[in-house]
């Protein structure tokens, strides 16, 4: 019985190039859930660094406040409390996100105080807090933006078949968008606009 070349090649091209092929595939799918983890991970570390930066402008904006509204202690704690309750959240994207809205929320009544006191207005140490604060927004939603893209691109990989699969086999699991409320954001930049 002599060796038969056509029944081996016949065999590869039948069943050891779709394994090849499926072994070659797995370890594509399971590479780019690793890739799209980890880029993830990066994402909310910018987003944590951009949040960070608007909390330490927090206690120099209510410095600043206080200094011409004295009589504001009301609104003064109430920033003070949502500040620390969002700088020491250490739960889901979600949490951090109710808390970012509250924070923002709070914000917005200090800012609004302002406009009862020309001379804080005026004061070009509030101006300067103004406009950083307002770059800092839109760094926070530039950083959430990225984030939330590298969520959905994760998301819809462990949706999809066959791709779920691979996701479910090795445990990956959905990722949370960071929401906040867009209003909030914005009302607290527009607030902000430098006077005149």
């Amino acid at each position: 019985m002599g060796y038969d070349s056509s029944a081996f090649i016949a065999v590869a091209v039948f069943v050891i190039i779709p394994i090849l092929v499926i072994v070659i595939w797995l370890i594509a799918t399971y590479n780019r859930l690793v890739g799209l983890n980890n880029l993830i991970n990066e994402s909310w570390s910018n987003v944590d660094t951009e949040l960070r930066r608007r909390y330490d402008l927090i206690p120099n904006l209510v410095e600043t406040v206080k200094a011409y509204a004295a009589h504001e202690r009301e609104i003064m704690e109430t920033v003070a409390e949502a500040r620390s309750r969002a700088m020491n959240y250490m739960g889901t994207t979600e949490g951090q996100a109710q808390e970012e809205n509250q924070l923002a929320r709070a914000l917005r009544s200090l800012i609004a105080v302002s406009e009862a006191y020309p001379n804080l207005k005026a004061d070009q140490n509030f101006l300067h807090l103004q406009h950083e604060l307002v770059n800092t927004e839109d760094r926070i939603q530039a950083a959430r933006r990225f984030y939330n893209g590298n969520v959905r691109d994760l998301n819809t990989l462990i949706q999809t078949v066959p791709s779920s699969l691979v996701a479910s086999a090795f445990g990956f699991k959905r990722a949370q968008y960071f929401e906040i409320e867009e209003a909030v954001a914005r009302a607290v930049s527009v607030v902000f606009q430098p006077q005149a």
